[in-house]
């Protein structure tokens, strides 16, 4: 692992005793939350290490609207998306999110804590970058905070989803003495190999920042009453570090940020952090749904930090229908912060939920999905006489056919009218379509399908996507997983964690090569995980695009990308997929 070129301030250097004394008597300025009597809210400012003020609301179980005697465990969200704010006259409360559940918690005799990150929402600084360091420091002082409040027990658990995902596990590496159990969804254990999949970036942290009016919604901390300081704290924003022309900036995981002056991807990890990650102070709880493509990143964390792990149906951050996360959550907190002895620490380790078209089962498994399963290679051939007559490029099947080469013109103009497409949609005509025979019983797919082909392009570089789909009798299309990977990236090497076996691409500009135009190279990529059972009489597709409508970047790069890809399909080009028993096609 390479030398990472920032340091963390030791924990020596703020103090627990000096942490006691930051946000003074404010604190004792307490409200009622709307019209719920159990819970009181106090917001105020806490200056962390550096002097900067961040912008804390601390939420306390309540009899009758006064604060309930006794010391309670503390569960925290850092949000960079405005904890109390108000949109169309009404007040938005992140202690009211469905995904997080913070209100129950509340109810149950635990204090909640949420705050703004340094340079978001009501919070003064600017933020030099995204989940680094900085953050990573920010929010061990608030949980070192919290946990000497006299109204605490001293233990402190984080949550979120995405970028609150990405928060939990930013402070949990920077390992704060009081945190002892992190509840994270939909985030990842490697920042470049998710945000720049196969060299490609795509919808996440690639869209614009906000417009600071957007942050001047925010509720004013309690004493703040005429907003003074919320217009004060804003006008610090105008310094952020942009988003988008950070990430694009360091086209390589070794590349050096032009805004940042370091090796950034290595810094923000979190896999660089393994050791403080894994500590056996910290228990992890991990979740995250099979329609959003962080899923494969969260089994991949599972793998490294030994936690406990629950993949639902649905969309980005989804609070599964088929299951009770927010009472998940709660009884890992039971457990680990009130030592409760629930027995959620005896079950099996891991749990998902496998689908079928119109419903599925809750499995519980010791080993994580996909692992321990051998996958089955399925060819990309010349087209069979029983292929659907729309799809006409080939099919697929068990034995490989004669090579041929495939060529076809990439499509750019793949844009959709979805701003944020968490889940990409048929791009039926956009590329090649490998199309089999229709199942002669179920299928069952578990775990991470692999795609190998062979193809050349006619530029130094270009892109390859990647879509396996399920077809039924009446031409309906499922997507069940997809990848990607850029011609230059096709180098594979050993990842610096476990990567349960997948392809790796480093990434790193020594392993990055243009192609030779016209040569065929092969490409070799994992697609995102699946536990889907796949009915009778359907038939599996595989598409092979050049561009997918997820790249906002698209007309920036697409003059340097190919103008034409030729695949070569026979034995150089299958797609292995993980079956939980031998398939039939009839």
């Amino acid at each position: 692992m390479a030398v990472l070129r920032y340091a963390l301030p030791c924990a020596a250097a703020i103090g627990l005793a000096g942490l006691t004394t930051l946000a003074g008597a404010q604190t004792d300025v307490i409200a009622t939350v709307r019209d719920d009597p159990s819970v009181v809210r106090s917001s105020f400012y806490l200056p962390v290490r550096d002097g900067t003020r961040l912008a804390v609301n601390v939420y306390r179980p309540a009899d009758g609207g006064k604060a309930r005697a006794g010391r309670f465990p503390v569960v925290f969200a850092f949000t960079p998306y405005r904890a109390r704010y108000r949109k169309d006259g009404e007040l938005v409360d992140l202690i009211d999110s469905t995904t997080f559940g913070l209100r129950d918690l509340v109810h149950a005799g635990y204090v909640v804590a949420t705050a703004d990150v340094r340079g978001k929402g009501a919070s003064f600084g600017a933020r030099r970058g995204f989940l680094d360091q900085t953050e990573a420091h920010d929010g061990y002082d608030i949980v070192q905070w919290l946990a000497a409040r006299p109204y605490t027990t001293g233990k402190v658990g984080i949550t979120g989803c995405s970028y609150l995902g990405g928060s939990a596990m930013l402070v949990a590496g920077a390992l704060p003495p009081a945190l002892k159990a992190v509840f994270a969804a939909a985030t990842d254990i490697d920042k470049y190999a998710f945000v720049r999949n196969g060299g490609i970036t795509a919808q996440f942290n690639t869209r614009p920042d906000e417009p600071l009016d957007v942050d001047l919604a925010s509720v004013p901390v309690d004493a703040d009453r005429d907003g003074a300081l919320l217009r004060e704290a804003v006008a610090d924003h105008v310094r952020n570090t942009p988003m988008a022309p950070l990430w694009a900036g360091m086209p390589y995981r070794d590349s050096v940020s032009p805004l940042t002056g370091n090796r950034y991807w290595e810094e923000v990890g979190p896999y660089t952090h393994l050791k403080a990650l894994q500590s056996p102070q910290l228990a992890w709880y991990l979740w995250g749904n099979w329609n959003d493509e962080p899923t494969e990143q969260i089994i991949q964390a599972a793998a490294n930090l030994d936690a406990k792990l629950i993949v639902g149906p649905g969309s980005h951050c989804e609070p599964p229908k088929v299951f009770d996360i927010v009472g998940e959550q709660k009884r890992f907190f039971d457990r680990y912060l009130k030592d409760v002895d629930n027995g959620i620490d005896r079950e099996p380790r891991y749990s998902w939920w496998q689908e079928r078209q119109g419903g599925g089962t809750l499995v519980h498994r010791a080993r994580l999905p996909g692992t321990g399963i051998g996958r089955t290679a399925i060819y990309l051939t010349a087209a069979a006489n029983d292929t659907p007559a729309a799809v006409d490029s080939g099919s697929l099947s068990l034995r490989a056919g004669t090579a041929a080469p495939r060529p076809f013109r990439v499509d750019y103009d793949v844009a959709t009218k979805d701003y944020f497409q968490f889940w990409p949609s048929p791009l039926d005509g956009k590329g090649l379509t490998f199309t089999s025979r229709p199942l002669a019983a179920d299928a069952a797919i578990e775990g991470f399908p692999i795609l190998t082909v062979r193809a050349a392009i006619d530029r130094p570089d270009g892109n390859v996507f990647g879509y396996l789909e399920s077809v039924d009798p009446t031409g309906k299309v499922t997507m069940l997983a997809f990848g990607r990977l850029a011609m230059s990236h096709r180098k594979t090497g050993v990842a610096p964690y476990n990567h349960l076996d997948l392809p790796y691409h480093s990434g790193l500009r020594a392993d990055v090569a243009p192609a030779t135009p016209g040569r065929a190279e092969t490409l070799t990529f994992a697609l995102s995980p699946r536990a889907y059972t796949i009915p009778a009489g359907h038939r599996l597709r595989v598409t092979i695009t050049g561009a997918d409508p997820r790249q906002r970047n698209l007309p920036a790069i697409r003059d340097a990308l190919a103008r034409t890809v030729t695949l070569t399909t026979g034995a150089a080009s299958h797609i292995d997929i993980p079956f939980t028993a031998p398939v039939r096609f009839r």
